[in-house]
């Protein structure tokens, strides 16, 4: 059971590492014995999660200041993990994220939104899935085995009100996850796996004001949530690692082109 689960001596990418959901992300793989490589814009941030993660045991950690948007600037990266690394176990990506502009809050409407703002979501969102997986995944075709995980949402599976660039393109990702997982098994080794996981509700900096007031207590936004969250609370951060351990290890090794709900039945539940 425990080499079926194990991840110990392993070598993953993770962009978003640097965040709430991806840093306990990258805590818990150091923690259970893998080197993490972290992806980012932010070099402060990045220097300081790695830093982090070091305290935990020395030398698990390294940084690329990149931005996922940039093809010419992740091939670069791509070169220095397999010079650095020699083989790339994982990718897991986890930059994304929403805007104000790109957000109908209040009494907006559609006629309201921020088209420039809006595509900027779409960008980061789905193109900074698809741009560094289909970089970085030329190593797993190499090297014949890999395990890529993206990260989807509820808002790609219902019409969730408010969000609709996010909402678009997380229903990218989800069609992405799936043709990928057809395109690198069939075409170059059964042991490369592509998945993805749609979290619930998480409490992030981004969201923290739509959802809690000053006070502590829940946002009309909020309390529409539990009332469609059998489980009627919100996730915690850490409850995420378990699927991710699951889909990076062996013990997933018949598991690709699927997304993994994570959302205490929110999906699962009509509300009546």
């Amino acid at each position: 059971m425990n080499k079926l689960f194990n991840i110990k001596d392993k070598c993953y990418a993770i962009s978003g590492g640097t965040g709430i959901l991806g840093g306990s992300i990258a805590t818990y793989l150091v923690e259970n014995g893998a080197d993490v490589v972290l992806l980012g814009r932010s070099r402060n941030k990045l220097a300081d999660k790695c830093a982090e993660l070091d305290a935990i045991r020395s030398g698990c950690a390294t940084y690329f200041k990149v931005d996922v948007l940039s093809e010419e600037e992740l091939i670069v990266v791509k070169n220095k993990i397999s010079t650095e690394y020699g083989n790339l176990d994982g990718l897991i990506n986890l930059a994304g994220g929403n805007v104000p502009g790109a957000t109908l809050t209040g009494n907006k409407t559609i006629f309201d939104i921020e088209l420039k703002e809006t595509k900027n979501v779409i960008d980061i969102n789905l193109y900074g899935t698809i741009i560094p997986t289909i970089v970085l995944s030329g190593l797993m075709a190499n090297q014949g085995y890999g395990s890529i995980i993206n990260i989807s949402s509820m808002a790609s599976k219902q019409a969730i009100s408010q969000v609709l660039g996010y909402s678009v393109a997380k229903a990218g990702v989800d069609i992405f996850t799936k043709w990928l997982a057809n395109e690198l098994a069939s075409k170059f080794n059964n042991k490369i796996r592509v998945n993805a996981i749609a979290p619930g509700f998480f409490i992030g900096n981004q969201n923290r004001g739509v959802l809690i007031k000053e006070d502590g207590s829940y946002t009309d936004r909020s309390n529409k949530i539990m009332a469609k969250t059998p489980m009627a609370r919100f996730g915690k951060v850490s409850e995420l690692n378990g699927m991710i351990h699951y889909l990076l290890s062996d013990a997933s090794s018949f598991v690709t082109g699927s997304v993994f709900d994570v959302d205490g039945g929110f999906n699962s539940f009509s509300g009546v």
